[in-house]
Protein backbone atom coordinates (compact mmCIF):
# COMPACT_ATOMS: atom_id res chain seq x y z
CA UNK A 1 0.00 0.00 0.00
CA UNK A 2 1.26 3.47 -0.86
CA UNK A 3 1.28 5.83 2.07
CA UNK A 4 0.48 9.45 1.31
CA UNK A 5 2.30 11.94 3.52
CA UNK A 6 0.11 14.89 4.49
CA UNK A 7 2.30 17.93 3.87
CA UNK A 8 1.26 20.62 6.34
CA UNK A 9 4.08 22.92 5.31
CA UNK A 10 3.05 23.29 1.67
CA UNK A 11 -0.69 23.35 2.55
CA UNK A 12 -0.07 26.18 5.03
CA UNK A 13 2.01 28.08 2.47
CA UNK A 14 -0.81 27.78 -0.11
CA UNK A 15 -3.43 29.02 2.39
CA UNK A 16 -1.27 31.96 3.48
CA UNK A 17 -0.85 32.94 -0.20
CA UNK A 18 -4.66 32.81 -0.61
CA UNK A 19 -5.11 34.99 2.49
CA UNK A 20 -2.51 37.50 1.20
CA UNK A 21 -4.46 37.84 -2.08
CA UNK A 22 -7.68 38.46 -0.19
CA UNK A 23 -6.04 41.06 2.08
CA UNK A 24 -4.61 42.82 -0.98
CA UNK A 25 -8.14 43.05 -2.44
CA UNK A 26 -9.60 44.29 0.89
CA UNK A 27 -6.98 47.05 1.21
CA UNK A 28 -7.26 47.98 -2.50
CA UNK A 29 -11.00 48.41 -1.98
CA UNK A 30 -10.43 50.84 0.87
CA UNK A 31 -10.87 48.25 3.63
CA UNK A 32 -8.81 47.88 6.82
CA UNK A 33 -5.61 45.84 6.98
CA UNK A 34 -6.15 43.02 9.54
CA UNK A 35 -4.12 43.53 12.73
CA UNK A 36 -2.99 40.70 15.04
CA UNK A 37 -1.36 41.46 18.39
CA UNK A 38 0.47 39.02 20.66
CA UNK A 39 1.43 39.28 24.33
CA UNK A 40 4.54 37.33 25.32
CA UNK A 41 5.51 36.91 28.98
CA UNK A 42 9.03 35.79 29.89
CA UNK A 43 11.55 34.05 27.66
CA UNK A 44 10.35 30.45 27.22
CA UNK A 45 12.22 29.00 24.21
CA UNK A 46 9.19 27.30 22.66
CA UNK A 47 6.99 30.37 23.08
CA UNK A 48 9.69 32.66 21.62
CA UNK A 49 9.92 30.49 18.49
CA UNK A 50 6.16 30.23 18.14
CA UNK A 51 5.61 33.99 18.44
CA UNK A 52 8.46 34.71 16.01
CA UNK A 53 6.79 32.39 13.48
CA UNK A 54 3.47 34.19 14.00
CA UNK A 55 5.08 37.55 13.21
CA UNK A 56 6.60 36.09 10.01
CA UNK A 57 3.21 34.58 9.04
CA UNK A 58 1.54 37.99 9.53
CA UNK A 59 4.03 39.51 7.07
CA UNK A 60 3.33 36.72 4.55
CA UNK A 61 -0.43 37.32 4.85
CA UNK A 62 -0.18 41.10 4.58
CA UNK A 63 -1.36 41.65 8.18
CA UNK A 64 -0.19 44.29 10.59
CA UNK A 65 1.29 42.69 13.72
CA UNK A 66 2.23 43.95 17.19
CA UNK A 67 4.25 42.13 19.84
CA UNK A 68 3.94 43.23 23.46
CA UNK A 69 6.57 41.80 25.79
CA UNK A 70 6.62 41.49 29.56
CA UNK A 71 9.25 40.01 31.86
CA UNK A 72 8.31 36.84 33.77
CA UNK A 73 7.77 38.84 36.99
CA UNK A 74 4.91 40.91 35.53
CA UNK A 75 1.96 41.08 37.94
CA UNK A 76 -1.40 39.59 37.06
CA UNK A 77 -2.98 43.05 37.37
CA UNK A 78 -0.50 44.56 34.87
CA UNK A 79 -1.14 41.75 32.39
CA UNK A 80 -4.94 42.05 32.73
CA UNK A 81 -4.68 45.82 32.22
CA UNK A 82 -2.81 45.19 28.94
CA UNK A 83 -5.49 42.69 27.84
CA UNK A 84 -8.17 45.34 28.49
CA UNK A 85 -6.15 47.88 26.50
CA UNK A 86 -6.14 45.53 23.48
CA UNK A 87 -9.86 44.80 23.98
CA UNK A 88 -10.51 48.55 23.64
CA UNK A 89 -8.08 49.21 20.76
CA UNK A 90 -10.25 49.55 17.65
CA UNK A 91 -7.26 48.97 15.37
CA UNK A 92 -6.54 45.48 16.83
CA UNK A 93 -8.81 42.87 15.21
CA UNK A 94 -7.55 39.88 17.17
CA UNK A 95 -4.91 39.09 19.77
CA UNK A 96 -3.41 36.20 21.66
CA UNK A 97 -1.74 35.82 25.03
CA UNK A 98 0.99 33.23 24.50
CA UNK A 99 0.66 30.30 26.90
CA UNK A 100 1.99 28.93 29.22
CA UNK A 101 2.13 31.88 31.63
CA UNK A 102 4.26 32.02 34.82
CA UNK A 103 2.80 30.13 37.80
CA UNK A 104 1.75 33.27 39.73
CA UNK A 105 -0.70 34.26 36.96
CA UNK A 106 -4.14 32.65 36.66
CA UNK A 107 -4.28 31.57 33.00
CA UNK A 108 -8.03 31.02 32.99
CA UNK A 109 -8.64 34.50 34.38
CA UNK A 110 -6.52 35.98 31.57
CA UNK A 111 -8.36 33.94 28.90
CA UNK A 112 -11.74 35.04 30.26
CA UNK A 113 -10.69 38.70 30.27
CA UNK A 114 -10.00 38.63 26.51
CA UNK A 115 -12.91 39.99 24.45
CA UNK A 116 -14.32 36.83 22.83
CA UNK A 117 -14.78 38.81 19.58
CA UNK A 118 -10.99 39.23 19.42
CA UNK A 119 -10.11 35.78 20.82
CA UNK A 120 -8.45 34.38 17.68
CA UNK A 121 -6.95 31.52 19.74
CA UNK A 122 -10.52 30.28 20.35
CA UNK A 123 -9.93 29.61 24.07
CA UNK A 124 -12.59 31.91 25.57
CA UNK A 125 -15.53 29.96 27.09
CA UNK A 126 -17.96 31.74 24.72
CA UNK A 127 -16.03 30.53 21.66
CA UNK A 128 -15.60 27.05 23.17
CA UNK A 129 -19.33 26.89 23.92
CA UNK A 130 -20.37 28.12 20.48
CA UNK A 131 -17.98 25.64 18.85
CA UNK A 132 -19.43 22.75 20.86
CA UNK A 133 -22.98 23.42 19.58
CA UNK A 134 -21.92 24.18 16.02
CA UNK A 135 -22.36 27.97 15.97
CA UNK A 136 -19.98 30.24 13.99
CA UNK A 137 -16.96 31.17 16.13
CA UNK A 138 -13.18 31.16 16.35
CA UNK A 139 -12.09 27.50 16.49
CA UNK A 140 -8.79 26.94 18.30
CA UNK A 141 -5.89 26.79 15.89
CA UNK A 142 -4.66 23.19 16.13
CA UNK A 143 -8.09 21.51 15.72
CA UNK A 144 -8.91 23.95 12.88
CA UNK A 145 -5.59 23.09 11.23
CA UNK A 146 -6.35 19.36 11.43
CA UNK A 147 -9.83 19.85 9.96
CA UNK A 148 -8.33 21.91 7.13
CA UNK A 149 -5.78 19.18 6.31
CA UNK A 150 -8.50 16.51 6.22
CA UNK A 151 -10.57 18.70 3.90
CA UNK A 152 -7.68 19.70 1.60
CA UNK A 153 -6.59 16.09 1.20
CA UNK A 154 -10.22 15.06 0.60
CA UNK A 155 -10.04 12.44 3.34
CA UNK A 156 -13.44 10.84 3.91
CA UNK A 157 -14.48 11.28 7.56
CA UNK A 158 -18.27 10.88 7.44
CA UNK A 159 -19.37 7.73 9.26
CA UNK A 160 -15.77 6.72 9.99
CA UNK A 161 -14.53 5.61 13.41
CA UNK A 162 -12.24 8.29 14.79
CA UNK A 163 -10.12 7.76 17.91
CA UNK A 164 -8.66 10.80 19.66
CA UNK A 165 -5.78 10.18 22.04
CA UNK A 166 -5.72 12.90 24.68
CA UNK A 167 -8.37 15.07 26.34
CA UNK A 168 -6.73 18.50 26.67
CA UNK A 169 -8.79 21.67 26.36
CA UNK A 170 -6.53 22.84 23.53
CA UNK A 171 -6.68 19.77 21.25
CA UNK A 172 -8.40 16.61 22.51
CA UNK A 173 -11.77 17.97 23.63
CA UNK A 174 -12.39 20.46 20.78
CA UNK A 175 -11.19 17.88 18.23
CA UNK A 176 -13.71 15.35 19.55
CA UNK A 177 -16.53 17.93 19.36
CA UNK A 178 -15.65 18.88 15.79
CA UNK A 179 -15.15 15.36 14.49
CA UNK A 180 -18.60 14.31 15.70
CA UNK A 181 -20.40 17.38 14.31
CA UNK A 182 -22.29 16.90 11.07
CA UNK A 183 -20.82 19.93 9.27
CA UNK A 184 -17.22 18.97 10.10
CA UNK A 185 -16.14 15.39 10.75
CA UNK A 186 -19.50 13.58 10.92
CA UNK A 187 -17.56 10.69 12.48
CA UNK A 188 -18.15 8.20 15.28
CA UNK A 189 -15.77 9.49 17.95
CA UNK A 190 -14.01 7.77 20.85
CA UNK A 191 -11.73 9.72 23.19
CA UNK A 192 -8.97 7.74 24.89
CA UNK A 193 -6.42 8.90 27.45
CA UNK A 194 -3.74 7.54 29.79
CA UNK A 195 -6.37 5.83 32.00
CA UNK A 196 -8.26 4.11 29.15
CA UNK A 197 -8.24 0.34 29.71
CA UNK A 198 -8.98 -0.63 26.08
CA UNK A 199 -6.80 1.99 24.40
CA UNK A 200 -4.96 -0.40 22.05
CA UNK A 201 -8.14 -2.17 20.97
CA UNK A 202 -9.88 1.17 20.29
CA UNK A 203 -6.96 2.35 18.16
CA UNK A 204 -6.82 -0.91 16.20
CA UNK A 205 -10.48 -0.47 15.22
CA UNK A 206 -10.06 3.18 14.17
CA UNK A 207 -10.20 4.51 10.60
CA UNK A 208 -8.72 7.79 11.82
CA UNK A 209 -6.36 8.27 14.78
CA UNK A 210 -5.61 11.77 16.07
CA UNK A 211 -2.73 11.47 18.55
CA UNK A 212 -2.46 14.37 21.01
CA UNK A 213 -1.32 12.58 24.14
CA UNK A 214 2.06 14.31 24.56
CA UNK A 215 4.15 11.14 24.80
CA UNK A 216 6.87 10.68 22.17
CA UNK A 217 6.40 7.61 19.93
CA UNK A 218 3.45 6.38 21.99
CA UNK A 219 1.52 5.04 18.97
CA UNK A 220 3.21 1.92 17.60
CA UNK A 221 2.50 -0.24 14.52
CA UNK A 222 0.53 -2.84 16.52
CA UNK A 223 -2.01 -0.12 17.41
CA UNK A 224 -2.81 0.89 13.83
CA UNK A 225 -4.91 -1.03 11.34
CA UNK A 226 -3.92 -1.27 7.68
CA UNK A 227 -5.17 1.72 5.67
CA UNK A 228 -5.79 4.03 8.65
CA UNK A 229 -5.36 7.81 8.61
CA UNK A 230 -2.97 8.97 11.35
CA UNK A 231 -2.71 12.61 12.44
CA UNK A 232 0.19 13.27 14.82
CA UNK A 233 -0.20 16.37 17.00
CA UNK A 234 2.74 15.56 19.29
CA UNK A 235 5.71 17.92 19.50
CA UNK A 236 8.03 16.87 22.30
CA UNK A 237 11.57 18.24 22.31
CA UNK A 238 14.10 15.45 22.77
CA UNK A 239 17.83 16.01 23.10
CA UNK A 240 19.80 15.35 19.92
CA UNK A 241 23.43 16.52 19.80
CA UNK A 242 23.52 15.96 16.01
CA UNK A 243 21.07 18.84 15.53
CA UNK A 244 22.26 22.45 15.52
CA UNK A 245 19.68 23.40 18.18
CA UNK A 246 20.70 20.47 20.38
CA UNK A 247 17.24 18.92 20.22
CA UNK A 248 14.70 17.64 17.73
CA UNK A 249 10.94 17.35 17.69
CA UNK A 250 9.36 13.96 18.25
CA UNK A 251 5.74 13.19 17.51
CA UNK A 252 3.36 10.95 19.46
CA UNK A 253 3.59 8.37 16.66
CA UNK A 254 6.51 6.01 16.00
CA UNK A 255 6.60 7.28 12.43
CA UNK A 256 8.99 4.82 10.73
CA UNK A 257 7.07 1.72 11.80
CA UNK A 258 3.54 3.19 11.63
CA UNK A 259 3.76 5.02 8.26
CA UNK A 260 3.89 1.87 6.05
CA UNK A 261 0.51 0.75 7.47
CA UNK A 262 -1.25 4.07 6.77
CA UNK A 263 -3.21 5.45 3.84
CA UNK A 264 -2.33 8.96 5.10
CA UNK A 265 -0.01 10.20 7.84
CA UNK A 266 1.30 13.57 9.05
CA UNK A 267 5.05 13.88 9.72
CA UNK A 268 6.62 15.71 12.69
CA UNK A 269 7.81 18.34 12.01
CA UNK A 270 6.03 19.62 8.89
CA UNK A 271 2.54 18.19 9.50
CA UNK A 272 0.11 19.73 11.97
CA UNK A 273 2.56 22.37 13.29
CA UNK A 274 2.59 24.74 10.29
CA UNK A 275 -1.22 24.46 10.07
CA UNK A 276 -1.63 25.75 13.63
CA UNK A 277 -0.10 29.14 12.79
CA UNK A 278 -1.90 29.17 9.44
CA UNK A 279 -5.24 28.65 11.27
CA UNK A 280 -4.46 31.59 13.53
CA UNK A 281 -4.08 33.66 10.35
CA UNK A 282 -7.46 32.37 9.09
CA UNK A 283 -9.06 33.40 12.39
CA UNK A 284 -7.42 36.84 12.24
CA UNK A 285 -8.76 37.40 8.71
CA UNK A 286 -12.25 36.36 9.93
CA UNK A 287 -11.89 38.79 12.87
CA UNK A 288 -10.86 41.58 10.51
CA UNK A 289 -13.89 40.91 8.31
CA UNK A 290 -16.17 40.67 11.39
CA UNK A 291 -17.25 37.30 10.01
CA UNK A 292 -18.56 35.83 13.28
CA UNK A 293 -19.19 38.79 15.54
CA UNK A 294 -20.28 42.30 14.64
Amino acid sequence: MTTQIIDGKSTAAAIKAEIAEEVKAIVAGGGKQPHLAAILVGHDGGSETYVKNKVIACEQCGFKSSLIRFEADVTEAELLAQVQKLNNDADVDGFIVQLPLPAHIDEQKVIETIDYRKDVDGFHPINVGRMSIGLPCFISATPLGILTLLQRYKIETSGKKCVILGRSNIVGKPMAQLMMQKQYGDSTVTVCHSRSKTLKEECRAADIIIAAIGRPEFVTADMVKEGAVVIDVGTTRVEDPTHKSGFRLRGDVKYDEVAPRCAYITPVPGGVGPMTICSLMKNTLAAGKKEYYR
